[in-house]
């Protein structure tokens, strides 16, 4: 299916000033779903990229929809998902997206895991190290830990 067999009625209100208030209708029957995010590309401004082995076909009657919600209506129809990154935006099945997010998550919280850690000695004159250590625990990473010596009244810092 080419574009010229879409209908495109208004595709742009002219005085929305935000980049979101766009307004589309769109009368489509068995249209690809790579030709329709191609179509809101062009309306939006931004940039498209397609994983491969995208494809479905979509059939639709939208009349002056904010072209943010038509575009996430119809890649949710076909369970697909966007990613938007520096003005590009990726287009993938929604269960490859989640698991790329997993991934870098694990991937983040490894490093910090893995990351060097330094040791402070704080001697404190005018306060407790036992009352101050809790306070300052908070104040700490995940992996962070405070120890305090009530002998000497110091601060024990690992993080």
């Amino acid at each position: 299916m080419g574009l010229t067999s879409l209908l495109l009625a208004a595709s742009l209100a002219s005085a929305s000033p935000e980049p979101g208030e766009a307004r589309v209708s769109l009368d489509v029957r068995e249209a690809d779903v790579q030709d329709l995010a191609r179509l809101f590309a062009d309306v939006a401004g931004f940039q498209l990229v397609m994983d491969p082995g995208v494809t479905c076909r979509v059939t639709l009657k939208l009349h002056s929809v904010r072209w943010d919600a038509a575009f996430a209506a119809i890649l949710r129809s076909c369970s697909l998902s966007h990613q938007d990154g520096g003005g590009i935006v990726r287009v993938a099945r929604a269960a490859r997206l989640a698991e790329e997010a997993r991934e870098e998550r694990a991937l983040r919280e490894a490093q910090e895991a893995n990351r060097p850690r330094s040791a402070l000695s704080l001697r404190l004159s005018y306060a407790r190290a036992a009352e101050m250590a809790p306070l300052v625990k908070k104040l700490l990473s995940p992996g962070g830990d405070v120890v305090y010596d009530t002998r000497t009244n110091t601060l024990i810092v690992i993080d």
